[in-house]
């Protein structure tokens, strides 16, 4: 269930952030159904060899397995018009400052795209620290005025200072942080298709949190995260740090996306930023749906790898790998 509007936040090495924009008001939300059946639901996409979404399967296409074992298919659907809760990440660090007007130009066509009336989306810029540009909306013009927003965020020197000292790890860009707060202060308590987007150039620098803190909180909070990568060349002065840079920056976005069952998508000559756009747009309008009780009952903590697969072997299902086993917190 959402904090009421006004008293949702985000905390950044406890400091609150306060919306840039203010929330529109919510209507009073049905009290949640208790169930006592343990069941995992699992979003997933499918793609052929060509990389196409295929849209058209049926149940009994897909086999799925936890922990090697078996598993029952209880629930089955198509996913095209369920509600979506959607969080917008952008790196307003240093690096990032020739790109800003693009990404603001991108992401307002995508959110006039992609929110419906169902739909509620948040906006969270992040550079030295994380700002929340415009709390939970459906309003595409409330999501462009937080756009309007976007501003170079990065280490000056403690302009900001934080309550942990930072001069022998300057902050530059907090990725990790941003991903696990938005999926434990914003997500976890949602329902639903949830998904965060992330454009960076995936260079972090600073975080308190570890790349795997912010993997397990996303699975935590069932969110799937599509990584834009996204960078200016020019920033970094080329090199060969350049280059073991840019290849630590791909195997962390990957991480994230495949871990969460999500995409990687590379900006580059061939594919604009409105190309991703476009693409995250299908996939998450093309997704299936599916439910089952698992054979282990046990709510231990553990992760329990899935796998689900198709009978047709050259399809590629795009799920995330696993859950963690714990008892559903009240909210």
């Amino acid at each position: 269930m959402r904090t009421p509007a006004g008293a949702c936040s985000l905390i950044l090495a406890a400091a609150w952030l306060a919306p840039a924009y203010a929330q529109e008001p919510k209507p009073q939300e049905a009290p949640p159904i208790e169930v006592n059946v343990s069941v995992v639901n699992i979003l997933c996409s499918v793609h052929d060899k060509k990389g196409g979404l295929v849209g058209n399967l049926a149940k009994d296409d897909f086999t799925i397995a936890e922990d090697g074992k078996p598993q029952a298919i209880k629930y089955f659907t198509r996913e095209t018009d369920e509600p979506l809760t959607l969080g917008l990440l952008i790196d307003v660090s240093g690096s990032q400052r020739n790109l800003i007007d693009v990404e603001r130009d991108a992401a307002t066509q995508f959110f006039s795209k992609v929110i419906r009336k169902k739909d509620e989306a948040f906006l969270i810029s992040f550079g030295a620290e994380a700002e929340l540009l415009q709390d939970y909306t459906n309003s595409p013009q409330l999501l462009t005025a937080g756009l309007r927003g976007l501003h170079v965020n990065s280490d000056v020197g403690g302009l900001h200072p934080g309550p942990f000292p930072t001069a022998a790890h300057p902050k530059g860009t907090v990725l990790y942080d941003a991903v696990y707060l938005a999926s434990t202060e914003k997500l976890r308590g949602e329902v639903g298709r949830k998904a965060l987007v992330l454009i960076t150039d995936g260079i972090d620098e600073g975080s308190s949190y570890k790349l795997e803190d912010a993997v397990e909180v996303a699975q935590k909070a069932d969110t799937i995260i599509f990584a834009i990568r996204y960078f200016d060349p020019s920033a970094y002065g080329g090199g060969r740090g350049f280059g073991m840079q840019m290849g630590l920056s791909d195997a962390a976005l990957r991480k994230m996306a495949e871990e969460t069952g999500g995409r990687l998508f590379n900006v580059d000559k061939k594919h604009s930023l409105q190309d991703a756009f476009d693409e995250i747009q299908s996939e998450m309008r093309s997704q299936y749906a599916i439910g089952y009780t698992p054979t282990n009952p046990a709510k231990d903590g553990t992760f329990r790898k899935i796998e689900i697969r198709t009978a047709n072997k050259d399809l590629k299902v795009q799920a995330r790998k696993g859950y963690f086993a714990i008892k559903p917190e009240r909210l």
